[in-house]
């Protein structure tokens, strides 16, 4: 019998705004959510052998295992490139760790406290910098906002379109206790007022700066049967960059012409799809990395929800709203109103959608899909 990975635990520590926590290292914050979702499992620290994270993660696997007192760590790795692709990337790798039996449990997780290191974003490795800087791109709403405007022009995108994504996210943060903006709420008159950060993106087409951590156990479905715990099948998980991509918004904007303002993530989509044995119209509920509304438009769209350009009217129409949308998306706030802890939180919310515990819950969800665009997971119930 094929073996099956699948997420047994989730861990939460709590999110502010960036430079909110102060008393707790970001160390410590990795470890408080490992501890927590080890405890969501029924599962002893001390049998975590593994770790993946993001790819510019500051906590070396040799400093987990001392604070954590693991015996033995035999699996680490983080995937190259930012956002979430680093996140939901990590939990591909960890699936792959424990059905090639490299590790037995790993724990996936991103920590963040930017208020006592740097604030990310401000800069990134080189060579990017030398493509981006000489043109103004100083931060990530100036790297993508050249590829909105082409998507707005080319098919024209309101920006009540790009407000109405902002909005479904803000209601559903408005019935997360754990969201920034949980008493927050946000009208379309507010968002339209909002100022231009990089035209056509507007303040609240942004996501936010969070400290906090989040954590997923992986492991197999054969493990997690010895355990008291809820496991959340990995049905496929990967990561994959659309042929001429490159490095996107975050580099030389070298994108094919006929693909510059439609993102990224179609073959990748089909992929795991495939892996799957199912399609999009299969998908109850879809937690998508929305650092910027209008890439997670795009992202609908390569997605398979609906046409190239159709991403606009989707969402005009209500179908991402909960509870009565046909896909509702993000539905514990997402990046723009819950936390931005590099995406890895939209997958925690795809685990408690399938357990049935959101705080929007989707009736009956038994699939969801977390993705970036350039990496993309499928969770299913067991």
């Amino acid at each position: 019998m094929q073996q099956v990975a699948c997420v047994v635990g989730i861990g939460e520590t709590e999110y502010t705004k960036w430079g909110g926590i102060m008393d707790r290292s970001e160390l410590g914050l990795a470890c408080e959510a490992i501890v927590k979702a080890c405890a969501d499992a029924a599962l002893p620290v001390a049998a975590i052998d593994g770790v993946a994270s993001y790819a510019y993660d500051r906590n070396e696997p040799a400093r987990l295992q001392e604070a954590l007192g693991l015996p033995e760590l035999r699996w680490s790795s983080m995937v190259w490139g930012g956002g979430g692709t680093g996140s939901f990337g990590s939990l591909a790798h960890a699936s792959a760790a424990v059905l090639s039996g490299h590790a037995s449990y790993v724990a996936v997780f991103r920590s963040l406290c930017q208020g006592q290191w740097s604030r990310f974003g401000q800069g990134y490795p080189s060579p990017h910098p030398n493509f981006l800087l000489p043109f103004g791109m100083f931060s990530p709403p100036l790297m993508a906002a050249p590829t909105a405007q082409r998507y707005k022009q080319e098919f024209g995108i309101t920006a009540e379109q790009f407000g109405e994504f902002a909005l479904s996210c803000r209601a559903n943060a408005n019935r997360n206790p754990r969201a920034v903006f949980h008493d927050r709420a946000l009208t379309m008159e507010d968002y339209l007022a909002s100022r231009i950060i990089a035209d056509p993106l507007r303040l609240y087409d942004c996501c936010q700066e969070n400290d906090g951590a989040c954590a997923l156990i992986v492991t197999t479905l054969e493990r997690a049967r010895d355990l008291d715990a809820r496991p959340v099948l990995i049905l496929a998980a990967g990561h994959q960059a659309d042929p001429g991509r490159g490095t996107g918004n975050l580099g030389s904007h070298n994108m094919p012409a006929e693909t510059y303002g439609t993102g990224d993530g179609r073959r990748l989509a089909e992929r795991l799809y495939g892996q799957a044995g199912i399609g999009a119209a299969d998908i109850d509920t879809a937690q998508v990395y929305d650092a910027f509304t209008a890439s997670a438009l795009m992202t609908l769209e390569n997605s398979g929800f609906c046409g190239r350009g159709e991403a606009g009217a989707f969402v005009g129409d209500g179908n991402i709203r909960w509870p009565n949308g046909a896909l509702p998306v993000n539905t514990a706030g997402g990046l723009l109103s819950e936390a931005y802890i590099h995406g890895l939180n939209l997958a925690v919310e795809g685990v408690r959608q399938i357990r049935g515990e959101s705080t929007s819950q989707v009736a009956d969800a038994r699939l969801c899909l977390v993705t970036c665009g350039t990496a993309a997971a499928i969770l299913g119930a067991a």
